[in-house]
């Protein structure tokens, strides 16, 4: 006669380790999306200097009309998700189903991810400086210093700019002779993810999965880019018409754009 051995699950759900959003830091909210899906934005020119004249009825030279250009940003990422959890399953596997506990991992792991990848490829796509050398333990502060330099170059403020980075970048960055000699990795802010600051620049790892492909850093102002997000909804609906027990769902209505007056607010290094 077999002998069968008792068995029994833990209710403790074993979660993955997950990265929260880290991105709104590097996104401005100066544009208003309510009740339409494109915003326009005008960039105008300017006007070329000339010498002044002491004589005649155009002593200031010939004027001609500024001339503009309109930027369209629509609204393209409208993402949505559902899944279902059956009361059944739900009591016959010591309640580890809970929806709140699902809807929020799904958040977590799904959406969470996929926003600050999204946001991330779309400043590194359309940064105005690039710079594609290798990082090392001996020039990584190097290469920071040269994103700097260019947004300097660029009349970018210096207040305000922030740095979202590779693991393995920051950690070449510590590893640097020349930055822990004369650099200022600072105190660790309270804002969300940022482990530490260089000539004043929050410095925020994100997992690399979250960066374009070989990209060691990217250094951006928030007043070159927006990321506006239209919709942001998530719902349980408890024992639904032909199901017994949760329908989730969830929609993000959502997208990234750089300014075109602004590209110069972007500076992306990348190993290849």
């Amino acid at each position: 006669m077999a002998v069968n051995l008792a068995a029994k699950y833990s209710s403790v759900v074993d979660e993955r380790f997950v990265t929260e959003s880290v991105t709104n830091i590097g996104f401005n909210t100066d544009f208003d999306w309510v009740g339409v899906q494109t915003v326009k934005v005008y960039s105008l020119q300017t006007a070329a200097l000339g010498n002044y004249t002491r004589s005649g009825s155009s002593r200031y030279g010939t004027p001609a009309e500024i001339q503009d250009t309109v930027q369209e940003m629509t609204l393209s990422q409208d993402k949505a998700f559902t899944f279902t959890i059956d009361r059944g399953n739900e009591v016959d596997s010591m309640n580890v189903r809970g929806a709140g506990a699902a809807l929020d991992r799904q958040i977590r792991e799904v959406v969470v991810p996929y926003t600050d990848t999204y946001r991330l490829g779309v400043l590194a796509a359309n940064a105005g400086g690039s710079d594609d050398t290798p990082a090392t333990s001996a020039n990584a502060y190097e290469l920071f210093l040269a994103g700097q330099e260019f947004m300097g170059n660029n009349s970018v403020p210096a207040g305000g700019r922030v740095a979202f980075m590779t693991f393995a970048y920051y950690n070449l960055l510590k590893l640097d002779p020349s930055f822990t000699q004369s650099g200022d990795m600072g105190e660790i802010s309270l804002v969300r993810g940022v482990m530490g600051g260089v000539d004043g620049v929050p410095l925020i790892p994100v997992p690399s999965s979250r960066l374009p492909a070989d990209t060691q850093f990217i250094l951006v102002h928030p007043m070159a880019a927006t990321s506006p997000v239209k919709l942001s909804e998530f719902f349980i609906h408890e024992n639904p018409p032909g199901i017994s027990g949760n329908l989730v769902e969830g929609r993000l209505y959502f997208d990234a754009f750089v300014l075109n007056n602004k590209k110069n607010g972007i500076y992306v290094s990348t190993s290849a």
